[in-house]
């Protein structure tokens, strides 16, 4: 069955929500954002989880020593990394996440970027991809879909696909049945505001995309 991920979570009254609703993970935006969360407002949320609900921390524009700082402050167990510069020292063997705790963010407009990154390290070396819209000067969260038959080339790369980009609750089921990816990811599709979740939508969402299988 499809994993899903709610992103973006800022508090805990959508956390806890977005868990009732069947939740397989939750993200949190430590990059420049609307959605921006502290590590201490984290780790309260953390409190109040149960067992075997992942964590994600998204990242952005960050040097390794930010990265390092919010890991071990907060445990996440993901590091989703948007054009982190120093992606080959936290992939290193020994060192850093290591591959086996990264999701890559690939932004995606066109076959060009699935190609280009067949060729990328951190492509190679992590643990899965997530497909965003490419808007330029715009980490993710634009609302926007892209070509899901990109989506379904990108798989050529050997890598769980989790696919983002302007899912709602209207279009999950569409996307899933298309592309069948590992996990979908949805932030500004279940919101009521920018970093306040519409629970209703967050229910709505999860009940369609797990509806495929």
């Amino acid at each position: 069955m499809v994993k899903v991920k709610i992103c973006g979570i800022t508090n805990i009254e959508d956390a806890r929500a977005a868990v009732e609703a069947g939740a397989d993970a939750l993200g949190f935006v430590f990059a420049e954002s609307p959605r921006k969360v502290t590590a201490r407002a984290v780790l309260s949320i953390l409190e109040i989880l149960p067992p075997f609900v992942a964590t994600v921390g998204v990242f952005a524009d960050q040097d390794v020593d930010e990265v390092f700082r919010v890991w071990k402050q907060t445990n996440v167990h993901f590091a989703q990394l948007h054009d982190v510069g120093p992606s080959r020292e936290l992939l290193s063997p020994g060192g850093g996440f290591g591959w086996y705790r990264v999701i890559r963010a690939l932004r995606v407009k066109s076959a060009e970027d699935i190609r280009r990154a067949a060729d990328d390290r951190s492509v190679r070396a992590c643990a899965a991809l997530l497909l965003d819209t490419r808007v330029e000067g715009l980490m993710g969260g634009t609302g926007q879909t892209f070509d899901w038959d990109l989506a379904v080339q990108a798989k050529s790369l050997g890598k769980p696909i989790v696919l983002a980009g302007g899912l709602t609750p209207a279009n999950v089921e569409e996307a899933v049945r298309k592309v069948r990816p590992y996990a979908v990811d949805v932030s500004t599709g279940v919101e009521a505001s920018p970093g306040k979740k519409d629970h209703a939508k967050v229910k709505e969402f999860i009940e369609n995309a797990k509806r495929c299988d």
